[in-house]
């Protein structure tokens, strides 16, 4: 019973303290205005959502870390390398690379895709040699055989030494122009109409003024986006004048729908195929049916063109051999933003200018005229990153090797000194002419529209251009 009311006593006690704490609190709280409770509940809510703020943050760097961490562990390579490659290095492996992947591909299309007898028959075999062989040759392009098309296999396959240059340069070209062909959508087949243009040389000038792999007119050049002046000409540039090539055959074969065709108008134009198709009457559906209507030098062409494919993938069966190209075949190109001379290059780098002159036919005074927009410099691949690090001691040669081009009236002047004018003496053939002055006979007689190397006159003027 005692014990009962002590308890009760106890509790009565307790709750009269927990009251009067309660009044208390009760009676503080009631001594701050509004105005102060507002402040401090908006400090203690500022104070967790900094506190939250600070969390989330420290978790998100967490969640980084791991996922670093584990990316990192995925792609680590198993094997440790210790040896560290510098840019030169580095410049070397990918020259190697590059070597061995032209080398391949270059092979690799006789190996697999060329399946013929390497033996010729008698010559009462040779036809049926000559068709089969052409028709496993699977294309879009239609490569029928007939007596014309073999006069011209007999020419490349029997002319001395002219495939096998041809085997050699390609290495260089081919690789690049297969590229522009199969990115326009183009029969990668189309590669020949360079052998039959050009015979693959960069540098060739037709007696009519065609010039480079891809013999563009000016006109025609300058409508497909090639420059052509007295500093530039773009014909030569081998993967501008095939980026171009490859857009004018595009449109050529979207004109007639017919690969024929459009091949015979690469070299004629479209006006005279034209002309040829309305001349037949009828329905006309391919080259053959227009043949004796075309010009004498377009009936050749489409032949050739079959001839020059066959004579590429069949070299080996007539023991045609070949070397290395006479230029790098790994190369890289540098953008350049200011005037620049190829010597100032070739004298600090260590590269040969004729080397030079070869990656980068375009520039006919060997000048790079960037002043106005970037021009595209071709060098080998091991050349690279020693051109870059070294292209202040390039650059301050300027007034070495560009004395002559820093004035804006000295272009005209230097061009008209790279062009020489001879006088025809008694007893000078034009063959000696061109030997005298380090040139071909055909470029001169280029130069002077002649039609023939055996009608020179005493006192007649020729123009020598230098390159």
């Amino acid at each position: 019973m005692i014990r009962g009311a002590i308890k009760i006593l106890l509790f009565l006690a307790v709750c009269l303290s927990g009251i009067d704490t309660a009044d208390a609190q009760t009676i503080k709280r009631r001594k701050l205005s509004v105005k102060e409770q507002l402040v401090l509940e908006r400090q203690r809510i500022d104070s967790l959502t900094s506190l939250l703020a600070t969390s989330r943050a420290r978790e998100n760097e967490l969640e980084q870390a791991l996922e670093a961490q584990m990316e990192a562990e995925k792609y680590q390579p198993k094997v440790q390398f210790s040896v560290e490659y510098t840019p030169a290095h580095a410049d070397s492996l990918a020259e190697q690379l590059k070597l061995e992947q032209v080398s391949n591909s270059f092979q690799n299309f006789f190996d697999e895709y060329v399946s013929e007898p390497t033996t010729l028959s008698s010559d009462s075999a040779l036809d049926s040699l000559y068709t089969a062989r052409l028709q496993s040759l699977i294309s879009p392009i239609h490569l029928p055989y007939n007596e014309l098309v073999r006069s011209y296999i007999k020419r490349y396959t029997d002319r001395s030494g002219l495939m096998s240059r041809v085997l050699s340069l390609a290495q260089y070209y081919f690789p690049m122009i297969e590229q522009e062909l199969i990115k326009a959508e183009l029969p990668v087949e189309l590669r020949a109409m360079a052998i039959i243009e050009s015979a693959l040389q960069a540098t060739a000038v037709s007696r009519v003024g065609a010039s480079g792999l891809w013999q563009f007119m000016p006109v025609t050049a300058r409508a497909y986006g090639l420059e052509v002046n007295s500093m530039v000409d773009e014909r030569f540039d081998p993967a501008k004048s095939t980026v171009a090539a490859c857009k004018y055959m595009k449109d050529l074969y979207n004109m007639y729908d017919d690969w024929s065709l459009a091949i015979a108008a690469y070299n004629c134009g479209p006006g005279n195929v034209n002309k040829a198709l309305a001349r037949t009457g009828g329905n006309p559906q391919s080259f053959w049916d227009v043949y004796w209507h075309l010009p004498r030098e377009t009936r050749g062409y489409v032949p050739a063109f079959i001839a020059a494919s066959y004579a590429y993938a069949f070299h080996e069966a007539h023991q045609i051999t070949y070397s290395e190209p006479p230029m790098p075949i790994a190369v890289d190109t540098i953008q350049v933003t200011r005037l620049l001379h190829l010597g100032q290059v070739a004298s600090t780098i260590d590269i040969p200018t004729d080397v030079l002159k070869m990656l980068n036919p375009q520039y006919k005074l060997d000048v790079i005229p960037a002043t106005n927009k970037n021009y595209a410099l071709v060098l080998p691949t091991n050349r690279i990153t020693e051109y870059i690090s070294r292209q202040d001691s390039i650059f301050a040669k300027d007034s070495i090797y560009l004395k002559d081009y820093l004035n804006p009236g000295a272009v005209q002047k230097k061009m008209a000194e790279a062009t020489t004018i001879y006088r025809v003496k008694k007893g000078d053939t034009l063959g000696a002419i061109a030997r005298r002055y380090g040139v071909t006979t055909r470029q001169l007689m280029t130069w002077n529209n002649l039609k023939s190397a055996n009608r020179l006159s005493i006192g007649q003027r020729l123009r020598i251009e230098k390159r």
